[in-house]
């Protein structure tokens, strides 16, 4: 850090990617002090400068300073220290080397060459094609959840309708499916002491798996991501091996855990706020319920980004090679944004979160498939467990970056109709 640090108002030490903070839930009351006295904050981070090469980064928490940075990728590189903002500090700097082949931490035009690929699967016809298949999974994953009578919202409901649609999009067999989602949720929540199993070993199976599945398409294409990517280099965009394995381990869990965990906080705000949920029976105002579930969950809680050059920020000098974080789990809440933004309410328009990573090149490419998922979902919810009910607290996952929930117990109620 080479720049006057802004007075500190939370106490040398914090750090608001610390696993065990955010376990306890958002810190809130902090974002909400910094956005008032700091809006550009040093945050020490010493444990991971053998990783990133620092001693932290400046924590960004306004909606207006996240939402520049992110349309601006020739200034704010995420290729020099990637974009995951917490790492585990098992990594060597080798290793982040190597996670550079994800498609998140790459800046154009090699950025701009690897989306191209399979941008045309996301576009709004694509995903409208799916919505009928997708409507269909949710109601019967619904109808089976209360036909259980109570039990974890997280598992019985959450989970399944975004894991079968990025699985169908890669073509994973069926019975594959639910060790992948194991091995992934076993890297991307490897703070959690829950995961089945090791980040390491996981990570290299996944790898060997996408490979596999690379191999097996070429020789027999489907109409399938997998496909598509393997077949990409017939138009001279052919991806490397370990992008096209990291590409698939991307697609799985942006596809799978933002929307599994915006759904799960979704319900647990209607919880919270049943005159919203009795609106959301009556009125059914999908559109704008999506978003604001979006911004109330911010699913990724923060990515960063590293400065190519010497800038400043909100009045702060931040040096070349210094890494800002981009907390979009504080700019949803901004007042200077949003009125009265700790208020869960469905029908808030306009909405400008920034859930999907904000503006620019690396807005979420399954953005319309996310926001058609969630509105399945919460119809299907309406139309068969209308009374449900929560039986216990949310119970969340240790991440440093992720806003996760693993535990969120509840009872069904009665199938609707009848009594």
């Amino acid at each position: 850090m080479t720049a006057a640090t802004p007075v500190c108002p939370l106490g040398k030490g914090f750090d608001f990617t610390n696993p065990d903070v955010l376990e306890r839930g958002m810190p809130v009351a902090e974002f909400a002090e910094l956005r008032r006295t700091a809006p550009i904050w040093w945050n020490e981070q010493p444990a991971l400068a053998p990783i990133f090469g620092d001693e932290g980064f400046w924590v960004v928490s306004k909606h207006a300073d996240v939402r520049d940075i992110s349309k601006d990728s020739g200034l704010w590189s995420t290729n020099a220290k990637g974009a995951i903002i917490r790492l585990p500090e098992y990594m060597e700097p080798d290793q982040l080397e190597f996670t550079k082949a994800l498609l998140i931490n790459h800046d154009p035009p090699e950025h701009t060459r690897l989306r191209k690929i399979v941008s045309r699967m996301f576009t709004p016809r694509a995903v409208h094609a799916l919505e009928e298949t997708l409507g269909a999974t949710a109601r019967q994953v619904v109808e089976e959840a209360v036909a259980n009578g109570s039990g974890n919202f997280v598992d019985d409901v959450s989970i399944h309708l975004p894991l079968k649609a990025i699985m169908d999009l890669l073509g994973v067999p069926e019975a594959d499916r639910d060790r992948i989602h194991q091995l992934v949720d076993s890297i991307i929540n490897s703070d959690d002491p829950d995961q089945p199993f090791d980040p390491v070993t996981a990570n290299a199976e996944l790898l060997g798996y996408a490979y596999a599945m690379a191999e097996e398409r070429r020789k027999n294409p489907t109409d399938d991501i997998v496909t598509t990517l393997v077949q990409a280099g017939e138009d001279g965009e052919a991806m490397t091996e370990i992008e096209f394995g990291f590409f698939v381990i991307l697609l799985i869990t942006a596809g799978n855990e933002t929307t599994r965990n915006a759904t799960s906080h979704g319900m647990n705000a209607f919880f919270d706020y049943p005159d919203q949920w009795e609106l959301f029976k009556r009125e059914r105002p999908t559109a704008t319920t999506v978003d604001e579930v979006l911004r109330w969950a911010t699913p990724v809680h923060a990515f960063q980004r590293t400065a190519n050059a010497d800038t400043q920020l909100n009045g702060v000098k931040i040096a070349k090679g210094e890494r800002v974080g981009l907390f979009y789990s504080s700019a949803n809440y901004d007042e200077d944004v949003f009125d009265d933004p700790f208020s869960f309410n469905i029908l808030r328009d306009p909405n400008p979160h920034l859930a999907f990573g904000g503006n620019g090149a690396h807005f979420c490419i399954g953005a319309n498939l996310a926001r058609m998922e969630l509105g399945l979902i919460f119809n299907a919810i309406a139309d068969v467990m209308p009374d449900v009910t929560r039986t216990s607290e949310i119970q969340r996952v240790r991440s440093g970056w992720l806003n996760g929930v693993k535990g969120l117990g509840v009872d069904y109620g009665c199938p609707a109709g009848k009594a």
